[in-house]
């Protein structure tokens, strides 16, 4: 107990010298990278899905399915940090373009959230009734009109369970922005042990950090979901 009381006190002195204000900064990183590379990942998702599920009688229509083809390939078949690292320190350099690290973890976590998203959304889409897109179509609205207005929001109500799972994936998976210079909560801790060199304590509440984020995240689907099977009802 002795031992512990002694690293307890190295982590408080720790957080005293200005570890608070880095877990604190790591945090925000942490919800602002999944957050909106969730976003990012449900537009791109759903962009793809109806494109991979839209008929192929046209040759755009074909053109576009191997595009997507091909950047799902890309984004399912390499790591996410071998991701950040060509963005970072390859891609962007290429094109000219200056982006902080954190920007670059956004986007680079974004398109990666889409390439699972979108086989996901495409499951919820065939999922839904075909008579849905038959009435939406006889009530005068374009295939992609009825895409957007009536298919994919009931395709969205039956893959919410899996876009929180997502989402928690992603805040999980921001451990490895470190690697292009982002902090996060994984860095911030690690700042703190090593001022003195002892990382149980700080590893031990970073990994409470990501169990509550994790709980809140998972009550709030649930919560959702039990809304939406109210509406369903009442309908």
């Amino acid at each position: 107990m002795g031992k512990f009381n002694v690293k307890w006190e190295a982590f408080a002195d720790s957080w005293r010298e200005g570890g608070d204000a880095r877990v604190i900064e790591g945090l925000k990183n942490t919800l602002t990278i999944a957050i909106i590379g969730l976003v990012i990942g449900i537009v791109i998702g759903v962009i793809i899905a109806v494109v991979r599920v839209m008929p192929k009688y046209k040759l755009l229509p074909k053109i576009l399915d191997k595009i997507c083809y091909i950047y799902t390939s890309f984004f399912r078949g390499t790591p996410m940090v071998v991701q950040l690292l060509v963005g970072y320190y390859v891609l962007f350099p290429l094109m000219g373009i200056t982006v902080s690290s954190l920007v670059t973890c956004i986007i680079i976590f974004g398109l990666n959230s889409g390439a699972y998203l979108s086989e996901t959304m495409r499951a919820g889409i065939n999922s839904v009734d075909s008579g849905q897109m038959e009435a939406g179509r006889a009530l005068g609205l374009s295939y992609g009109a009825t895409m957007i207005k009536i298919v994919v929001p009931q395709a969205i109500k039956n893959i919410l369970p899996t876009i929180g799972n997502e989402f928690i994936s992603l805040i999980k998976e921001t451990s490895v922005v470190s690697f292009v210079g982002a902090v996060d909560l994984y860095n911030a801790f690690r700042y703190i042990g090593s001022n003195n060199y002892e990382f149980m304590v700080p590893y031990l509440i970073m990994a409470m950090f990501y169990i509550v984020i994790v709980l809140i995240i998972s009550l709030g689907i649930k919560l959702m979901e039990r809304s939406l099977r109210k509406s369903d009802r009442r309908n």
